[in-house]
């Protein structure tokens, strides 16, 4: 768990928390002192913002500065949206928190909603997620019965109605407005942005909080201890801690929580067990395939938003895939941009076709069947689809591959000048969770 459990701390190892052991930890006491209180939202958005929390979905974005953006948005009719819909390889810190400790979302859910005036709350799963379904569900009800969420909640005059929403398997039914098409009953295809912002037009056209799981567990805690409790712990620009799903050709794989800031190293090294039968390490993606990749020189980045950015990564949803020597980066590629070829939605051109010919090159290449003019027209495809899409898919896939190109062009050249290659499939590492 780590020397700065908040997410996990009283979680028994390989155990989870139930209801009446939540409150026994101080669950639901935040949400009672806020109500008992009548605390403003206002106050409740300040001191997430003295927290520094930071969307842990991928992007960092500030949680308070989202929150305030949607306390500002005037209307009857507000939605937040718990986002637990994982689907990237490598990552399962969400349903890993699920099963840990639901209760810690729950309330974090009932807590926004009473924060930017919401009278309904939907979490996200994939329909494939029957497990988390059933202990979500369970949870839920424990927590309807003790008056925790419900038309009166602790008979303070506030109610909010909360439910799980099962979506598609879809990878790209986890992109925030691709969740809302689906919850709205049609196919999950991504809204353009501008002007489909979710805080400005969200469910149903309203305004919507869009959260991800791990982020709406925080904040319990915070508004329990304080935002500068918080904020003391990782470094300043970003705070807290974070789930590390750690996986691939390690010795312990699993999900570990450590503060934010704590060097790549010590995660695969120190708390993985290093590389699986003393391989040396050749390749890690630290935020699973949408982020570029890192080889050993690198280890010493802290795991944080702004120290991955400052050398091309990024820390993404803290899926950090460990792949040794044995591995052929060509094939991580062509595995990557196959993925995301079949998450595409289609609606998109740039990402449809430019999925589509990155994977074609790719097998061309791992094939040994192709030429140095299937290299740079490969390079070119990057410049082509980067960034051209309703969403983030098409510059993800590009991101991954264009960066093995980057960092391992000596091992695409083999494959071109030598026709095949040169590492046969026995010899790849163990793959990483494909969720």
């Amino acid at each position: 768990m780590g020397a700065a459990s908040i997410l996990l701390e009283g979680v028994p190892d390989g155990g989870s928390v139930d209801l009446p052991g939540y409150e026994r930890l101080g669950g639901y006491e935040a949400l009672r002192k806020a109500l008992a209180n009548a605390t403003s939202p206002a106050h409740l958005v300040e001191e997430i913002k003295r927290s520094g929390l930071r969307g842990r979905g991928g992007a960092g974005f500030s949680t308070g500065k989202k929150w305030e953006m949607a306390l500002a948005k005037r209307g009857r009719v507000k939605y937040v949206c718990c986002n637990a819909s994982e689907g990237e390889p490598g990552t399962l810190k969400d349903r890993f928190l699920i099963k840990a400790n639901p209760h810690l979302i729950i309330e974090g859910v009932i807590l926004a909603a009473y924060t930017v005036g919401a009278d309904e709350a939907y979490i996200f799963l994939k329909e494939k997620f029957a497990e988390e379904y059933r202990i979500l569900s369970e949870a839920l009800e424990a927590a309807r019965r003790k008056g925790y969420w419900g038309p009166d909640v602790l008979g303070s005059g506030f109610g909010v109605t909360l439910r799980i929403f099962r979506g598609p398997n879809a990878y790209i039914a986890g992109e925030e407005t691709a969740m809302l098409e689906s919850i709205e009953g049609r196919p999950p295809k991504p809204r353009q942005k501008p002007p489909y912002y979710p805080i400005q037009h969200g469910l149903y056209g309203h305004p919507t909080l869009v959260n991800n799981a791990e982020t709406l567990a925080n904040i319990p805690k915070i508004l329990l201890r304080g935002g500068e409790w918080f904020a003391r712990v990782g470094p300043p620009t970003s705070p807290g801690t974070m789930l590390f799903s750690l996986t691939g050709a390690v010795r312990r794989p699993g999900v570990y929580e450590l503060p934010l800031g704590t060097p790549l190293r010590h995660l695969i090294h120190d708390i993985g067990g290093g590389v699986a039968e003393g391989r040396a390490l050749k390749a890690v993606f630290p935020g699973g395939p949408s982020q570029t990749v890192l080889v050993d020189k690198d280890l010493d980045v802290p795991l944080d938003f702004d120290a991955l950015k400052r050398i091309g990564s990024g820390l993404g949803t803290a899926g950090v895939m460990v792949y040794d020597e044995r591995a052929c980066l060509v094939r991580v590629a062509l595995e990557f941009s196959r993925f995301y070829q079949e998450g595409s939605c289609g609606q998109c051109p740039p990402c449809e076709l430019g999925t589509v010919n990155m994977t074609k090159l790719l097998e061309k290449i791992e094939e040994g069947q192709a030429v140095q003019k299937d290299l740079d027209f490969l390079v070119q495809v990057f410049g082509l689809v980067r960034g051209r899409g309703y969403c983030d898919l098409v510059s993800s896939a590009v991101r991954s591959v264009e960066s093995t190109v980057k960092a391992f062009r000596d091992e695409y050249e083999a494959h071109i000048r030598d026709g095949r290659c040169p590492r046969p499939p026995a010899g790849d590492p163990p793959k990483v969770l494909r969720t």
